[in-house]
């Protein structure tokens, strides 16, 4: 397909669609403490389940859609994926009890699957290789710069007009992607190349899918770099409230550090040609090793509170520097195998990765203390899984070239 979109806006509607997920879970974090308040005041806690509920309907949700997609073609399911949210968005902001909103959550993640899903193997369609790996670098930058106003933008709504408004305005979002992506990209996927659902298709592509050495192996480290930023994700908040005193300054510094972060993203778009996806990744899960691990040594030590919080701040940066320099990257590792069942991939790969990824976050957030040494522990063990695993990923290369 010709795409008569000029790339600047291809990439930025693409961006515009991986953001939908940032935007949903981290504009809900400055709300989580009146939520609670006002839903669930006999446990405010509770609160926190709209963060993991939203992550697992997406998770469940993308195990379909790309096959969906195949199978109709691109659009279409984005298009459904975009009602769903809006309609959940919608239950969200009318209900008057946490189950409910929990509930719509779910429903609402399960939409927000389609675009994700969908605009990689839209992707993946119109590019191949290094040069799709820098195209998803810029998109991805978006997604890790969105951050930083996502939760200042949520805290305005609040003061507007509380928390439900936060609902309301993931509708216009959402209604404002599918317009943009309906008026201006023609269908990506031909009719002649769509696959039909069929059980054995489906099963075939799995099975090639998984049985791929550099495919698994991707698939392992992307759900151990999820695991690294749900699990900050998680955490961070109360990190700022009950470790620093900091709640009222949260969304500001937050925004601050996703700001700074968000330069991986061109870091990664820059050198991605010339070094390598594969090297990128094992060098940032190493750097990682190295900082997660000087976090943990250092919260075992009664330094002063201001100087570990400027600390924290730093290592927060550096985890989502590292989202930057390695999701865009190992998606692209996945998917350059896989251009001829791209949606089926992209489906597998994002479910897979992210559904265990939530699995490992939620524990480690439970284990939460009052300290550092959760957050830091986990984070270290992930990125030394991770960095093992890469290395055995060159191995494999190598042999398969020799």
């Amino acid at each position: 397909m010709r795409n008569p979109m000029s790339r600047g806006e291809f990439i930025a509607l693409i961006a515009m669609m991986f953001a939908t997920i940032a935007f949903s879970i981290d504009a809900m974090l400055p709300a989580l403490p009146r939520i609670g308040v006002e839903l669930s005041p006999d446990d405010v806690n509770r609160a926190q389940l709209i963060l993991t509920s939203f992550v697992l309907g997406m998770g469940l949700g993308t195990f379909f859609t790309g096959p969906l997609s195949d199978a109709f073609g691109r659009k279409p399911v984005i298009y459904v994926g975009s009602a769903v949210y809006i309609l959940a968005a919608a239950v969200a902001w009318a209900s008057s009890s946490l189950e409910i909103v929990l509930a719509a959550r779910v429903l609402q993640g399960l939409g927000a699957a389609a675009p994700r899903v969908v605009a990689v193997a839209i992707m993946r369609d119109l590019y191949a290789g290094r040069e799709m790996a820098r195209m998803m670098s810029i998109a991805m930058m978006i997604f890790t710069i969105f951050p930083a106003f996502a939760p200042m933008l949520g805290a305005g709504i609040i003061a507007l007009v509380g928390w439900r408004g936060i609902f309301i305005a993931f509708m216009l979002f959402s209604l404002i992607c599918i317009l943009w992506m309906g008026l201006r990209l023609p269908e990506p996927l031909a009719r002649e190349d769509r696959r039909p659902i069929r059980m054995p298709l489906l099963l075939a592509a799995v099975r090639e899918l998984l049985t791929h050495p550099t495919v698994r192996l991707s698939i392992v480290v992307q759900t151990l770099c999820l695991g690294v930023l749900f699990t900050m994700l998680s955490m961070v908040q109360p990190v700022y409230d009950v470790i620093f005193d900091r709640a009222d300054s949260f969304p500001y510094w937050f925004g601050g550090v996703a700001l700074v972060a968000g330069s991986a993203s061109v870091l990664n778009a820059a050198i991605v040609v010339r070094v390598g996806m594969r090297r990128i990744v094992t060098w940032s899960l190493g750097t990682q090793i190295l900082l997660s691990g000087t976090v943990l040594a250092l919260s075992m030590i009664a330094l002063p509170s201001d100087v570990m919080f400027g600390i924290f701040v730093c290592w927060q940066c550096c985890v989502f520097f590292m989202a930057g320099t390695t999701l865009g990257n190992l998606n692209a590792i996945a998917m350059e195998p896989m251009g001829h069942i791209a949606g089926m991939a992209a489906s597998v790969v994002g479910a897979i990765s992210t559904v265990l990824a939530a699995t490992i976050a939620a524990p480690v957030g439970l284990l939460f203390n009052g300290t550092l040494l959760p957050l830091a522990s986990g984070i270290t063990i992930m990125a030394t899984l991770g960095f093992l695993i890469m290395l055995h990923m060159a191995r494999v290369e190598y042999r398969q070239t020799a």
